[in-house]
Order: structure tokens, then C-alpha cells, then sequence
């Protein structure tokens, strides 16, 4: 839909998904922008609370703005998302506090959030590729339940399911694309190209386009610029739009890239090309999208606004990451069974007499 210098200018593969852009209006425009520009800062925040060791670890999603938002705002209030552990910004707009993704990333809850409190944003999933069996099999109790392809699309429920060029060379993307061909499940898999699994590039991990292998399961596939907002809100509009009228699952490949490093745990310096990180950072998707709204005649007023809201908001999460204290230890027992465990009761105990040990100093 844009060109890297933020001009609209769609390409003929982009002519079936345009009328989607006919939903949008100015305000939600802004609203991409913003969502971007806060998160970008958000994610410099994190990773310097990982630096002064607030964190057990960050997991940075600077690049990647444009095909989260886009895809984030193409679904629907009733539709589930089942995030990898780079969709930060998915989960704000699904209504998240972005603090509990730092909670978890403290290590003090047990998962980080209750999805139905959250916009059916699910937990975050560090074992790679696992969330699309999660997802699947979630859409396939969505048709179980009745809960999609009625006809009634303010009510018909889909699913989304993000994770990675190295994910999809996981078993369980594999296996979770073939039962969703095989029951034509109400479901989109997002995958976002970064171009690298860690340090192994995606030339190394497939020889021909990623997105080229839903056809090899029966299903669509799509690849889209993935730092353009636009592009990832038209083409996820559309096939979830189809995955809930009952048309079955689809692949959309993201081509983007990962600015930063894998992890705070990661050098990238060690195996990135220079050169090809300088040729992806001058396609910015906030600097292609301000190009753009600013081609529209946006204020420069409103523009300054966000990185102002931005600074504030990045202030606000320093201060309550600050203030996350650890749990009782009481609840790494509490819910691992339904009901009350003689194995769990007698490893509680074992914990307690253990710390009463050190009490005397004698240990």
C-alpha cells in the first residue's frame, strides 16, 4: 500500500484487499501512529529496566510495530490472539497493561494475565511455535461450540496466532497448519519474517518464500510488506474476515525485520550484516507512516503530541515496574492442581522447614 517513503502507492497484488482500507478513518490513522510511536518507546524503557536488572530478560519488538498494529486492529472484540513473546503492542490494544508483561518477564506470576480479562489476548509462549497448536486447537472448539460461520459477523469468532520465520521450522507449526487445512479452521497465521531465528537467517532456513507453503497445506497465502500499517490491516482484515465466515484458515507472511537483538540475552553483532540493518532501518514503519499522514496534511502539533504521550507513558511504566514487589511464595503452590494435593502440601511444607533453617544463621 505505501512505499518506503511513505507514499500511497498500492501494487496490482494489492487491488482484492483495498476496499478494506475503506473501514479506516482519520482518527484511526492516528490511532496506528500513536499506537507505534508508544510502544517503540515502551520497548527502550523495557530493555533498560533489563539493564539495570529489573528484569530477568526483555524480548524487544523494535521493527516490528507496523505488522503488529495493523493485524492487531483487523480483528475483532469476540476474536482470540495467541501471541508468540514479541507482540507487546497486540496486547495493549487487546487492553493489556504492558507492566504485566514486565511482571512476567520478573518472573514474580505464574503466566502474566488471565486472557478474558484481557481482549482474549492469550499468555505469551516461550517454547517456540507451541502457540499454534494452542490456537488451533482453540478454533477447532470454536466450531465444536458453534461460535463461527453463522453468518453473523459481529458475533462469528476467529482466531490469530503470531510467531516467527525460525518458529516455522518448529514441528508444531508444521502440525498445527495441517490439522487446521485438514478441519478448515476459523484461523489466521500471522507470521512475521524478521529475517533471522536468533542468529540463523531465514535464508538459511528455507529456500523459497515462507508464505509459499500454505498452498502446500490447501490453504491461502499472502505476503505482505510488513513495516507498511496499512498492507497488515487490509490483508488480516480480509482473511479473517473469511476465516469467520467459515472459509477455513490463512497464512500471511510478514516480511519485516528485528532492529534489535533476539533478546537482552543476545549480541547480534556477532552474526548481523551492517549493511543489510542500515538498508531495514531506513524503512522505518513509524518514519514510512509519519511520511504518510503527513502527506494527508496531519499537524505537526498532533505529531509532537504523541512523542510527549509517548515520554509519559514510558515514565509511567519505569515507575510501576519499580514497584513490583515479589509474591508470597504461597502461590507458586496455590493453583497447580484443582484441589487440595497431598504432593503439593508436602513440597510446601518441605520449602517451609527449609527456610526456617536459616533463621538461626547456623546454616
Amino acid at each position: 500500500m505505501l512505499s518506503p517513503e511513505g507514499v500511497f502507492a498500492p501494487s496490482d497484488s494489492a487491488a482484492e484487499f483495498l476496499p478494506y482500507l475503506d473501514r479506516l478513518t482519520e482518527a484511526d490513522h492516528r490511532r496506528f501512529y500513536r499506537d507505534m510511536v508508544v510502544v517503540r518507546r515502551f520497548d527502550t524503557e523495557a530493555a533498560n529496566l533489563q539493564r539495570q536488572g529489573q528484569l530477568a530478560l526483555w524480548v524487544p519488538s523494535h521493527g516490528q510495530e507496523a505488522a503488529q498494529v495493523g493485524s492487531a486492529y483487523a480483528t475483532r472484540p469476540q476474536d482470540h490472539v495467541f501471541p508468540s513473546y514479541r507482540e507487546h503492542v497486540v496486547g495493549m490494544i487487546r487492553g493489556l497493561d504492558p507492566v504485566d508483561i514486565l511482571r512476567m518477564l520478573r518472573g514474580v506470576t505464574l503466566g502474566g494475565w488471565t486472557p478474558e480479562d484481557h481482549g482474549n489476548f492469550h499468555l505469551y509462549t516461550l517454547v517456540l511455535a507451541s502457540q499454534t497448536l494452542h490456537a488451533t486447537g482453540y478454533a477447532m472448539g470454536m466450531q465444536l461450540d458453534g461460535a463461527t460461520a453463522t453468518g453473523n459477523p459481529e458475533t462469528d469468532q476467529a482466531v490469530i496466532v503470531y510467531y516467527g520465520d525460525g518458529a516455522s521450522s518448529q514441528g508444531d507449526a508444521n502440525e498445527a497448519l495441517v490439522f487446521a487445512a485438514s478441519y478448515q479452521t476459523p484461523q489466521v497465521f500471522f507470521l512475521q519474517n524478521n529475517h533471522w531465528a536468533i542468529s540463523v537467517p531465514v535464508t538459511r532456513q528455507s529456500r523459497t518464500p515462507l508464505y509459499l507453503r500454505a498452498a502446500g497445506f490447501g490453504m491461502p497465502g499472502t505476503q505482505i510488506d510488513g513495516n507498511d500499517v496499512l498492507a497488515s490491516f487490509a490483508v488480516t482484515a480480509k482473511h479473517l474476515d473469511d476465516a469467520r465466515a467459515g472459509h477455513g484458515p490463512a497464512l500471511i507472511e510478514a516480511l519485516t525485520y528485528r532492529v534489535g537483538a533476539h533478546t537482552t540475552a543476545d549480541d547480534p553483532t556477532k552474526y548481523r550484516d551492517p549493511e543489510q540493518l542500515a538498508y531495514w532501518v531506513a524503512r522505518d514503519p513509524i518514519v514510512r507512516f509519519r511520511s504518510y499522514l503527513q502527506g494527508l496534511g496531519v499537524e505537526q502539533e498532533f505529531l509532537d503530541a504523541v512523542d510527549m504521550e509517548a515520554d509519559d507513558y514510558a515514565a509511567d511504566v519505569r515507575r510501576r515496574a519499580l514497584d513490583i514487589h515479589s509474591p508470597e511464595k504461597a502461590v507458586i503452590f496455590d493453583n497447580v492442581y484443582a484441589e487440595p494435593h497431598p504432593l503439593i502440601q508436602e513440597q510446601k511444607a518441605w520449602l517451609d522447614h527449609y527456610e526456617a533453617s536459616f533463621e538461626g544463621g547456623d546454616a
